[in-house]
């Protein structure tokens, strides 16, 4: 097996510098989901309250919508709300674990899952990849 060639000064702080970075970003990423949560209840508060009157729906456009489309809207709800909760949670976690030097693999899965969140999510999910697959951030997640 090949030795890795030695990091050098220059490479290592380089290195901390991308690595403080991209556990900043992950904590903005985070608070983003907070605020999708935040989005979501306010949207669900003003649906609800919408159909909650089907009397105000009745006139010149008909008895209205069923009730059904509510429900249809909170399960939509519910596992949007899941999903930002995860992502909170897991970009959270990455970017404590960036900080501390640990976990790489769950902050290369967690990574791979927020390039699906189209932009913000992609490029840092992009670039935290790039810099976590380094030999030489390797060998500090080693050390």
């Amino acid at each position: 097996m090949e030795t890795p060639p030695p990091v050098t000064e220059d490479q290592r702080r380089k290195d901390n510098e991308h690595l403080g970075l991209l556990a900043v970003f992950h904590f903005v990423v985070s608070g983003l989901a907070v605020l999708g949560i935040a989005f979501l209840l306010v949207h669900y508060q003003l649906m609800s309250s919408i159909f909650a009157h089907p009397e105000r729906w009745q006139g010149a456009h008909g008895p209205g919508p069923p009730k059904a489309i509510l429900d249809l809207f909170a399960w939509f709800y519910l596992v949007m709300g899941v999903m930002f909760a995860s992502a909170c949670l897991a970009n959270l976690l990455s970017g404590i674990f960036l900080r501390q030097r640990k976990y790489r693999m769950f902050s290369l899965i967690v990574a791979g899952l927020d390039c699906v969140q189209i932009p913000v999510g992609t490029a840092l999910g992009v670039f935290t990849i790039i810099v976590l697959l380094r030999d030489s951030v390797r060998l500090q997640y080693e050390a």
